[in-house]
C-alpha cells in the first residue's frame, strides 16, 4: 500500500507558452522573431516542434516496363522513421496529399528524404526516384500564417547525381503542435500503427447528441376487440422507442375503450433514427397476452414545446392484428389510440451524475443563456505511468486521454509506448455555469492493430481526474500533477499522474453572481418533476445512446471510455461507499456535536472565566434582544474572514481516505467489482447476504428508536397514557399563566441562568422533565 502523500497533488512549473526554434520566446528581443504578433492560443501548453512533410502529389510517373502501368506510393524517411502514404493502382499522376510530423526532440538526421517507389506483387518494389532536403535549410512556419506553398520537385537518382523522368509535389517546414497540419498528420510517434489502427491515434473533437426527453402521454383507446368476442378486453399499451420499452398499467376494468391517461418518458436524439412503436395487448392468461393492434410514428411529426404549455392531443388508428387482419373490408371500425405527445425541449437530459454535472442547459437552444466564462485546458502528460499490457515480451502503455465537458468530448492523440507521454494538447470550452465539474481520464489504447488484428477488447482506465470551476480562482493559470487512481478488486493502486494546465476566465462578474441565485436545472425540472426511479432510469438510457453514437465517430470513442467518464455505475451498491457517505454525515455533526460539548463545559463550570464571560453576553442579550440577530451574522462574518487565511491552494481531487479506498476490506472490493446480477458462488452470496442483513439490522435499530422518540412526543396529548397527558396539559396551563403574568426577559434570564448553574447545585440524576418523556407510551409495543 502506498503512503498517503503520494496521493496528493502536487505542484508543477512547466515552461508554458510559445518559445521559437532557436531559443527566442514570442514578443522576445532576442529570438527567432523580435515583432510584437497576438497573444499565443497555446498559452497553457509546452511548445513542440515537429518537422512537417506534405506530400501533394506526383505527375509523369515512368510506366512499369513490364506491365505498362505504375503503383506508386511515397516513403518519408527521417533517421530511423519512415512513413508512407497510399498506394494507387494504376496511376502516373496520384494525388495523396498527406502530412507528416516527425518530432524534432527524436530527429537524428540532418536530412530528410522523400523517396517515391512503385509497388510490386513480387520482389523488392521499384525505385523512382527521391528528393532531399537538408534539415538546416528548412523553414519555420508561425501560425497564424498561411500554410507554406507545395512545390514541384524533379526526381533524382540514388546518388542524387542526375534528375529522372517524374515530379513530387511537397511542402517541407518546421512548427509546432499549434499547425493546423498537426491532428491530422502522420506521427512518428506512433510509427508502429499501421492499418486501421492509424486512425485510432489521432486527437479528435466529438460532440454529444442533441438529447430529447419524449413525453407519450397515453389517453385511452376506443372500439378495442379481442378474439374471444364473448369477453369484453382488458388491455394496456406498451411503447418502444428503439431500445426502450415501457409499458402502461393494466386498465382495471374490462372495457372496449379503455382509459389510462398515464405519462411514459423516453430519451431520443437527433437526427432520430428510432421511431415510436405503439402496440395495444389484452391481457388473456398471467403470462400471456393478445395483440391488439399497433401502429408506427416518426418522432419528427410530435411537437416541440419549450416550456409547460398543454399540446394539442391526436387520434391514431391502429393496424389490425390477429382476427382483424382476416376481416379485412368487412371491418366497419377500427380501434383508436388517443395520444398526447411532445419533445420536450424545456429540460436537460441528464447523461451524468447530478453530483458531476458538467452542463446544465435545456435540449432547446432557443432557451441557452450567454456564456459567463471560457475554460481552457492543457493536457500536458504524464508521468510514470504503469505497464498495463504485454507486447514483444516486455510491458508498455499506449496511452491517451479524453476530456468530456459539456456537450465536447476532446481525445489526444495516443503516445505509442511511452510511460510518460507527452501531449501538449490545448482544449477551450464555454462555461454556461460555474458550478459544473470537467472529467478528464487517461486510457491504454487497445485498438492499434486495425482491425485485421483487434487488440484484447476493451480499452483499459489508466485514472481520472474531476476539477470543480467553482472551486478555481478565475484569471489564475493552475498547474499541478494529479495522481491518477483506480480502485481494483485488489486494492487501491496508483497508475501514474497526469500533469495539467488550466485556467478560467470570467466573462461576466455580474452573471456569474446572478447564477449563484439561479436553480441549479431548467425550470420545467421543478414545474413538472419526474420520479427518482425516472431519472435514474432515463439517465441510464440517455447514457447508453450517447455511447453508442460517439462509438459510431472515426476513431470511435469507445463504450467502455464513455460508461467511466459519465460515472455509470455511481449508483450500484457499495459497502465501501457506505461507509464513506456514513462518515461523511458524521463530519457534518462533528461542529454540533463540539459546541455542545463546549456548552457543557460552560455549564459544568470547567473554566470559570469562560462560563462568567458567557453570563455576561447573556445577560447583555437579554437586555438588549435586537442584538441577537446582528451579533450572530456578525461572528459568521468574522470567521469566514478569518478562514480566508486558511482557504485551499489547490483545486480538490480524489481524496482516498474521504472515499474509506485505504482501508476497504478485501471481500467489500470483491464485492464492489461483482457483476449484476452476481457471478459469484452460492456460499459467497450467502455470507454477503448475511453481513448485509447484520448491517441493515442495525440500521433498522436507529430508524426504531427515532420513530419511538417522536411517537413520545405524539402521546403527550393523544392520551394513549390518560395520567401522562392530564399532567402535561394541567403544566401546560400553569404555564400559560406563569408566562401571561411574568415578562418574557425574566423568563429567558431565570431559564439560562438555571442552564449555566454551578455543578454543586446539580444532580447526577436525569431531570424530572427527561424522566416523564422517557416514561410515555411508543408503538413498539404494538408491532409484530
Amino acid at each position: 500500500m502506498c503512503h498517503y502523500s503520494t496521493f496528493w497533488i502536487k505542484d508543477t512549473k512547466p515552461q508554458l507558452g510559445e518559445r521559437w526554434p532557436h531559443g527566442g520566446v514570442r514578443g522576445g528581443g532576442g529570438g527567432w522573431i523580435s515583432s510584437e504578433r497576438i497573444t499565443s492560443t497555446y498559452d497553457l501548453v509546452e511548445q513542440m516542434h515537429y518537422l512537417y512533410v506534405r506530400v501533394v502529389k506526383a505527375r509523369d510517373l515512368p510506366a512499369n516496363p513490364v506491365s505498362g502501368s505504375c503503383d506508386p506510393y511515397v516513403e518519408v524517411k527521417l533517421g530511423n522513421y519512415k512513413g508512407k502514404t497510399q498506394r494507387f493502382e494504376k496511376k502516373m499522376n496520384p494525388e495523396w496529399n498527406q502530412v507528416f510530423a516527425f518530432s524534432k526532440e527524436k530527429i537524428q538526421s540532418s536530412v530528410v528524404e522523400v523517396f517515391v517507389r512503385d509497388k510490386e506483387m513480387v520482389g523488392r518494389d521499384d525505385y523512382l526516384g527521391k528528393v532531399v532536403f537538408d534539415m538546416n535549410e528548412v523553414p519555420t512556419r508561425v501560425p497564424p500564417d498561411s500554410p507554406l506553398a507545395p512545390q514541384w520537385y524533379r526526381l533524382e537518382d540514388r546518388k542524387g547525381e542526375n534528375k529522372l523522368k517524374g515530379e513530387v509535389m511537397v511542402a517541407v517546414w518546421m512548427g509546432t503542435q499549434a499547425d493546423e497540419a498537426f491532428p491530422e498528420a502522420w506521427h512518428s510517434d506512433a510509427a508502429l500503427v499501421h492499418g486501421e489502427g492509424v486512425f485510432s491515434v489521432r486527437s479528435k473533437v466529438y460532440v454529444s447528441p442533441k438529447l430529447w426527453y419524449l413525453r407519450v402521454n397515453v389517453i385511452e383507446a376506443q372500439d378495442v376487440e379481442c378474439e374471444d368476442k364473448s369477453q369484453l378486453p382488458q388491455v394496456l399499451v406498451k411503447a418502444q422507442v428503439g431500445n426502450q420499452i415501457l409499458k402502461t398499467k393494466l386498465c382495471p376494468i374490462r372495457t372496449p375503450n379503455p382509459l389510462w391517461n398515464e405519462d411514459l418518458i423516453f430519451v431520443a436524439a437527433e437526427p432520430f433514427e428510432e421511431q415510436l412503436v405503439l402496440t395495444v395487448e389484452n391481457k388473456i392468461g398471467p403470462s400471456k397476452d393478445e395483440l391488439v393492434g399497433r401502429i408506427t410514428l416518426p418522432l419528427n411529426i410530435f411537437e416541440r414545446r419549450l416550456d409547460h404549455r398543454a399540446v394539442h392531443s391526436r387520434w391514431f388508428n391502429l393496424e389490425r392484428f390477429g382476427f382483424g387482419v382476416l376481416e379485412g373490408e368487412r371491418s366497419k371500425f377500427s380501434t383508436r389510440i388517443h395520444l398526447r405527445v411532445c419533445l420536450e425541449g424545456g429540460y436537460h437530459v441528464l447523461d451524468e451524475s447530478t453530483m458531476y454535472l458538467s452542463d446544465q442547459r435545456p435540449t432547446a437552444r432557443q432557451l441557452w443563456k450567454q456564456p459567463i466564462g471560457i475554460l481552457e485546458v492543457g493536457i500536458l502528460s504524464a508521468q510514470g505511468l504503469l505497464p498495463m499490457k504485454n507486447r514483444d515480451g516486455r510491458g508498455c502503455t499506449d496511452a491517451y486521454c479524453v476530456a468530456k465537458y459539456g456537450q465536447k468530448w476532446v481525445r489526444t492523440r495516443t503516445i505509442v509506448e511511452g510511460m510518460s507521454p507527452k501531449w501538449n494538447e490545448q482544449y477551450t470550452w464555454e462555461v454556461y455555469d460555474p458550478c459544473t465539474v470537467i472529467t478528464l481520464g487517461v486510457f491504454d489504447n487497445c485498438h492499434l492493430g486495425g482491425n485485421d488484428k483487434p487488440g484484447p477488447g476493451k480499452d483499459a482506465r489508466i485514472g481520472k481526474v474531476r476539477i470543480r470551476l467553482s472551486t478555481l480562482e478565475t484569471d489564475r493559470i493552475y498547474t499541478h500533477s494529479y495522481p491518477l487512481l483506480v480502485l481494483q478488486p485488489s486494492g487501491l493502486k496508483k497508475m501514474g499522474e497526469l500533469q495539467l494546465a488550466f485556467r478560467f476566465t470570467c466573462l461576466s462578474l455580474a452573471q456569474m453572481i446572478y447564477l449563484y441565485s439561479r436553480p441549479l436545472l431548467p425550470k420545467m425540472h421543478y414545474i413538472h418533476p419526474f420520479t427518482v426511479t425516472q431519472v435514474d432510469s432515463l439517465r441510464y438510457q440517455a447514457m447508453n445512446i450517447v455511447a453508442s453514437r460517439l462509438g459510431r465517430a472515426e476513431p470511435p470513442l469507445r463504450k467502455e471510455v464513455v460508461e467511466y467518464m459519465l460515472d455509470v455505475d455511481s449508483h450500484m451498491w457499495s459497502m465501501r461507499r457506505s461507509k464513506a457517505n456514513f462518515f461523511r454525515i458524521v463530519s457534518l455533526f462533528s461542529g454540533l456535536i463540539s459546541m455542545s460539548k463546549w456548552l457543557s463545559e460552560v455549564c459544568q463550570w470547567k473554566n470559570p472565566i469562560t462560563t462568567i464571560l458567557v453570563h455576561i453576553l447573556f445577560c447583555i442579550l437579554i437586555c438588549y434582544p435586537e442584538l441577537i440577530l446582528p451579533t450572530a451574522f456578525l461572528y459568521m462574518f468574522l470567521i469566514g474572514i478569518w478562514n480566508f487565511r486558511f482557504r485551499p491552494r489547490h483545486p480538490p481531487h480524489m481524496d482516498t481516505k474521504l472515499s474509506w479506498a485505504e482501508a476497504v476490506h478485501p471481500d467489500e472490493l470483491d464485492e464492489e467489482f461483482d457483476t449484476f446480477p452476481t457471478s459469484k458462488q452460492q456460499d459467497v452470496v450467502r455470507m454477503r447476504y448475511d453481513r448485509l442483513r447484520s448491517v441493515a439490522g442495525r440500521i433498522q435499530t436507529v430508524v426504531g428508536d427515532m420513530a419511538t422518540q417522536g411517537e413520545r412526543f405524539h402521546a403527550l396529548l393523544s392520551w394513549r397514557d390518560p395520567r401522562a397527558t392530564s399532567i402535561f396539559i394541567l403544566l401546560c396551563l400553569c404555564a400559560a399563566v406563569a408566562l401571561y403574568i411574568t415578562p418574557f426577559k425574566i423568563v429567558t434570564l431565570l431559564v439560562g441562568l438555571f442552564m449555566l448553574r454551578h455543578p454543586r447545585f446539580r444532580s447526577k440524576m436525569p431531570s424530572a422533565p427527561s424522566n416523564f418523556f422517557r416514561r410515555l407510551p411508543a408503538r413498539a409495543d404494538s408491532m409484530l
